[in-house]
């Protein structure tokens, strides 16, 4: 559950980074609310603020069943932009 709501922010920060950057999460803390039980698992990252070097970004992840959704985990991430490196690019 940690993996995908970190790849959600993740995503969601490189959205606004520029063409060719790549991300790093340098920090995140995860609340683990509720079993993960249900039909599938679902992630949403959305940005709280975007920096030109440091972004915070939270996901929510919710179990989905029966058409229902019940959230199971809260992440709170600061991302960092990485530009000029060998192997690192979007």
């Amino acid at each position: 559950m940690t993996a995908i709501a970190d790849s959600a922010a993740g995503y969601a920060a490189l959205t606004l980074m520029p063409a060719g950057a790549g991300v790093l999460s340098t920090e995140f803390k995860i609340n683990l609310m509720a079993p993960a039980r249900g039909d599938r698992i679902i992630a949403r990252g959305r940005i709280v603020k975007a920096g030109r070097t440091l972004t915070v970004a939270q996901s929510e992840v919710v179990a989905e069943s029966g058409g229902q959704q019940k959230l199971i985990a809260l992440l709170t991430a600061t991302l960092m932009t990485v530009e000029a490196r060998d192997g690192i690019s979007d």
